[in-house]
This record gives structure tokens, C-alpha cells and sequence, in this order.
């Protein structure tokens, strides 16, 4: 990993300082739930609201693609694909779980469009969201034409499996790169090919650096607003880059104790999304520090989830082996 060093320091503002802290207490809470103690955190916020975790492998969500759709299905690299972009693409547990009790084993293979669009219609018209509400995607009509935005996506993944995109993947050298080809493809902007980049890269489609590339989303560019008062000569990837490089030395100068992955530390992504979660406890514990969305309140409450998780990560980290089998959390 190269260093950044450049001739002006950013100024840092006192949400700076609640970045670490936040940091250290929603990782302690991860690991006092698995420890299963009654008090997960003495934090009014945190135990009000909903945050994701410090590391984004560790989210619902992420542990089921990597666990059910990723490493629970043994095929070719192109059905594979297939899998993560179909379960990306809504980023919602139970739309994939009614995906697999009507079709069986999803797979390119067996793709058949009126099928999976007849299956989603019915969700849909139900009554039931078929998208999750973690971030926006884009209706695609001006892509594929279709007004159902499902259908368009359907387009969307089916043009990138034929486009012979698990092949293009195994051929690139980097995260960047990933990011860029991704990006080349109707509907999905710079935020989505972040995403999509790092959850491909979970499976054994790759196997990239996460510390060589980092695209900032809104809700991260809302915290660095908070968290720096002034940039100095650096841009906003170069800030999460910066922090990502310092975590040691901050978590030290604030005497705090961090409580990592089984020995992995925070990566880009995680200080990523970790200024898309500051952004928000700022919200209530700054209130006069404004970003750039205004927002002034935090929207999702938490509520634990009844169904346990046994925490499981992509082989090639070489943690799991160090998480006791014992282990779950109910996150």
C-alpha cells in the first residue's frame, strides 16, 4: 500500500475524534452481541438507531451473499456472476429466498426472463418491496425501455453475463479496474461500481487488494464534510486513504482499544462506509455541524433481528479458522 503524503495536512474538525470513538463502540457491540451479553452498549445513540457495522463484511446482508450465494453454490465463474449481480442488484435476503423456492438453483444456465419477471411481478404487486432500501437504484427504462424497473435490471444482468463479463474480470489486474469496467455498463454509477467491485471480489472471481482503490459514496462524502474542516491537498478518496493509513495511530493517540476482524484491520471500504455511519450519529451527537445533505435526523431505528448469524468470511481473508464455532450474533 503506498502511503499518501502531500504538502498540506487536512484540518480535522471535532466529529473527528466521534469517528474513532464510533468505530470502537460499534465494533464492541458486534462482539459483546456474539459473546451474547445482556448490554450490548451504554450508548443512548447506538442503542436507539440502527448503524451498519465497522466492517461492511459483517453486515446481514453481506453475510449472506458471501455464505448463501457466493460460497454455498459450487459452479462455473459465469453462473456465479450471475448469482452475485442478481443479488446485488436487489440487495434484499428475502427476494433472493423467493427467487430460490420458485426457480431452485439460480444459475445463468437455467435463466429464463419471463420466469424471474413473472416471479418478481407477483412480490411486487403484492404489496412486498423487491429492492432493499440501503441505496437507490436507478429505474434503467432509458436502458431497456421496460416501466417495471425489475424488468430493466433483468436486461441489465443478462446483457452483462453476455457480454462475457466473468471472463473480462479474470483477465483485469486490479480493484480500479474492476470499478471502471463495471462502470462501463448502462445504469450503474460511480457508487454501484464500488459496491458491485467489492462484493465481487469477495468470491473467487478475483482476489484484489481492497486497500488499492476506494470511491467515496454520498452519505461518505457528508462525513468527510463533517470530519474535515479543510482538506488541504487532498481530494475526498485521498482522505479515506489518509484515515485508513492513521487507524492505529489515532486509535492510540485517543487511548482507545479496537477490537478488530480476528487480526484484520479496517480497510478502505470499511472507513468508508464507517463516514456514511458517522454522518449519521453526527446528526443527533453534532447537531451544529452541518453537511452537505442537511440532514438532521437519523431515520431507521434499531430492531434486532430474531434469526442468529454465525459469522463466516471469504476464505482467502484467512479469519475464519479464528472465529469459534460457538460464535453468533443475532445482528
Amino acid at each position: 500500500m503506498e502511503i499518501i503524503t502531500k504538502k498540506t495536512l487536512p484540518k480535522t474538525s471535532e466529529v473527528y475524534n466521534t469517528y474513532w470513538k464510533f468505530a470502537v463502540e460499534r465494533q464492541n457491540i458486534f462482539f459483546n452481541r456474539i459473546s451474547g451479553l445482556s448490554v450490548w452498549t451504554d450508548d443512548d445513540i447506538m442503542s436507539e438507531h440502527k448503524f451498519t457495522n465497522a466492517y461492511r463484511a459483517s453486515d446481514r446482508v453481506s453475510q449472506f451473499l458471501i455464505k448463501e450465494v457466493i460460497y454455498g453454490f459450487e459452479g462455473n465463474p459465469r453462473d456465479l456472476l450471475f448469482r452475485i449481480l442478481l443479488f446485488k442488484i436487489f440487495n434484499k435476503i428475502e427476494t433472493w429466498e423467493r427467487l430460490m423456492m420458485e426457480i431452485g438453483s439460480i444459475k445463468y444456465e437455467n435463466y429464463d426472463f419471463e420466469q424471474y419477471d413473472k416471479i418478481l411481478t407477483s412480490i411486487s404487486e403484492s404489496g412486498e418491496a423487491i429492492y432493499s432500501g440501503a441505496y437507490i437504484m436507478t429505474s434503467g427504462k432509458s436502458a431497456y425501455g421496460f416501466a417495471k424497473k425489475h424488468r430493466n435490471h433483468l436486461k441489465l444482468i443478462q446483457f452483462m453475463i453476455e457480454d462475457d463479463l466473468a471472463d473480462k474480470i479474470a483477465d483485469l489486474r486490479s480493484m480500479s479496474e474492476l470499478f471502471y469496467l463495471l462502470k462501463s455498463y448502462p445504469t450503474i454509477g460511480n457508487f454501484l461500481a464500488y459496491q458491485f467491485a467489492t462484493d465481487i471480489n469477495y468470491s473467487e472471481l478475483c482476489d484484489f487488494n481492497e486497500m488499492d482503490f476506494v470511491f467515496p459514496g454520498p452519505g461518505a462524502l457528508d462525513g468527510l464534510t463533517k470530519c474535515f474542516i479543510d482538506y488541504g491537498d487532498y481530494d475526498e478518496s485521498d482522505l479515506i486513504r489518509y484515515v485508513t493509513e492513521r487507524q492505529e495511530d489515532e486509535f492510540l493517540r485517543l487511548g482507545l482499544q479496537f477490537k478488530n476482524l480476528w487480526g484484520r484491520s479496517l480497510q478502505l471500504i470499511d472507513c468508508q462506509n464507517l463516514f456514511c455511519e458517522v454522518d449519521k450519529y453526527a446528526r443527533v451527537a453534532h447537531p451544529e455541524v452541518k453537511g452537505i445533505s442537511g440532514r438532521v435526523r437519523i431515520k431507521q431505528k434499531f430492531k434486532p433481528k430474531r434469526n442468529n448469524i454465525s459469522f463466516w468470511y471469504p476464505p482467502k481473508w484467512g479469519i475464519n479458522e479464528k472465529i469459534y464455532s460457538n460464535e453468533s450474533s443475532s445482528e
